[in-house]
């Protein structure tokens, strides 16, 4: 009789699951071991979901699963509000090197890493492209939509502000960072950035793909710029769109 009490307390008492993983004193959103700034006016509803239940980024976080070693230098292009960076940094990489361009996503990544104690990454507001400039970006209300196309095709959000932001050169920045991993997400624009990319010492890259906007073609520029890196696909670790390259695998 008492065990049976006992069991119907702890039934009454178990949290849920969306209980568990936030801190409602301070509203703070619980993914994977890390803890997010919960902002519902920067975070949409979905997003929220999505990290309180360790689904946001999933096929990217899985790809990196083990495989990030304790000299590893990554470069992340696209790097949202700060999770794969901190993934990355958590894994034990020595540096990772960020390029997000979306200031609102710049200022939340960084307050990321120090909820975290994260000292590991940089975070640059700038676009890496093929060649020195500007451009336009289109920050949209569903964050995750925003990106350089000012109508990219089946995408509904509204743009809420456009920034002209720096646009660096691929190479120029590969030779001051340097890294042997890479990690991007850039709604797209993956198509045309590699296409002269003089991707020395690289060892490791985890890509999210578009085929909807980079269509047959762009996918085809991806994978032939990373065989001439030396990589090759590494199906083991890649699920759909997100694509992972290795070497020596």
């Amino acid at each position: 009789m008492v065990q049976a009490t006992d069991k119907a307390v702890r039934m009454r008492l178990k949290p849920k699951r969306e209980d568990r993983e936030t801190d409602p004193d301070r509203d703070i959103i619980w993914c994977r071991g890390l803890r997010f700034p919960d902002r519902p006016a920067f975070l949409t509803q979905r997003l929220r979901r999505a990290l309180r239940f360790n689904n946001y980024e999933k096929q990217e976080a899985e790809a990196l699963k083990g495989m990030i070693r304790s000299e590893d230098v990554v470069l992340e292009l696209g790097g949202g509000i700060g999770f794969m960076s901190s993934i990355a940094a958590k894994a034990g990489a020595r540096a990772v090197h960020v390029y997000e361009p979306n200031p609102d996503a710049v200022a939340y990544a960084r307050d990321v890493h120090a909820l975290n104690e994260i000292e590991t990454v940089t975070i640059t507001n700038a676009i890496v492209g093929p060649k020195k400039g500007t451009a336009t970006f289109y920050q949209r209300e569903n964050m995750l939509t925003s990106s350089m196309e000012v109508d990219p095709i089946r995408v509904g959000s509204p743009v809420v502000a456009t920034h002209e932001i720096e646009v660096l050169n691929v190479n120029t920045v590969w030779k001051s960072v340097k890294p042997t991993v890479l990690i991007c997400d850039i709604e797209g624009a993956e198509a045309n950035l590699f296409d002269k990319a003089q991707m020395t010492g690289l060892r490791l890259a985890v890509i999210e793909l578009h085929p909807q906007w980079i269509g047959e073609a762009g996918v085809r520029a991806v994978f032939d710029a990373m065989m001439r890196a030396g990589l090759t696909y590494f199906p083991k670790a890649s699920s759909a769109k997100v694509v992972t390259f290795k070497k020596d695998w």
